[in-house]
């Protein structure tokens, strides 16, 4: 990096840390500083390093991490009076922050519910198209009551009776074959999948179909 590089990041880094006068490490103010300035995180060490030395910010070691803050000797000393004063402040302003929130949170929500519902424009395309829909309903309906085809009660009973006979008999069939098939693959020497395609079966699940329920 240039000479004027560098002295730009440290320009910028001396001012973040005097503006907010409290401790950071270099990787707190490299993920700081980086989206709005383009710092590297090699030029932010490189540059607190330096400014370290010379003198223009302060450090401290605690393990193996440094953190580095503004030389408090550049700042006015403060009464109690003052820090009493500065507490109520920032107290204040902490409670304006919350109710601002608060409304933000508020405003969000009623934002997602007017985005969420139907404008008038739609309002009226649905109510045209679900009045059409009432009318070919009614229309399907008279053709329904007018047909001669009914199917009689007896004969809609018969054919649920005969649906009953068929899948009792499917379900039987089904079982008796997987018995028959269970007892010959005892003493066959390969697969299940390998019998059924050396005698040509075909098994529902073959055919994805499943027998019915009822």
């Amino acid at each position: 990096m240039s000479k004027s590089k560098d002295a730009g990041a440290a320009s910028v880094i001396l001012n973040y840390l005097n503006e907010k006068n409290r401790p950071y490490s270099a990787q707190d103010v490299f993920g700081n500083l980086q989206k709005q300035h383009g710092l590297g995180k090699t030029a932010v060490v490189k540059a607190m390093e330096l400014l370290a030395q010379q003198g223009k910010i302060r450090e401290k070691v605690y393990g193996k991490q440094k953190i580095y803050f503004a030389d408090q000797s550049q700042f006015t000393d403060v009464s109690d009076t003052e820090l009493k004063s500065m507490d109520g402040k920032i107290s204040e302003l902490n409670s304006q922050i919350q109710g601002i929130q608060q409304d933000c949170r508020q405003l969000d929500a009623e934002l997602r519910e007017l985005n969420s519902s139907m404008t008038t424009k739609e309002l009226i395309s649905e109510i045209e198209a679900l009045k059409k829909e009432c009318v070919e309903s009614k229309q399907r309906l008279e053709r329904i009551k007018n047909a001669t085809n009914h199917v009689t009660p007896e004969e809609k009973e018969k054919v649920y009776k005969e649906r009953s006979q068929f899948v009792k008999e499917w379900k039987k069939r089904k079982r008796l074959t997987n018995d028959i098939m269970d007892a010959v693959l005892e003493g066959y020497p390969k697969s299940k999948k390998q019998f059924l395609e050396e005698v040509g079966v075909e098994t529902d699940e073959d055919c994805k179909v499943t027998v019915p329920n009822v």
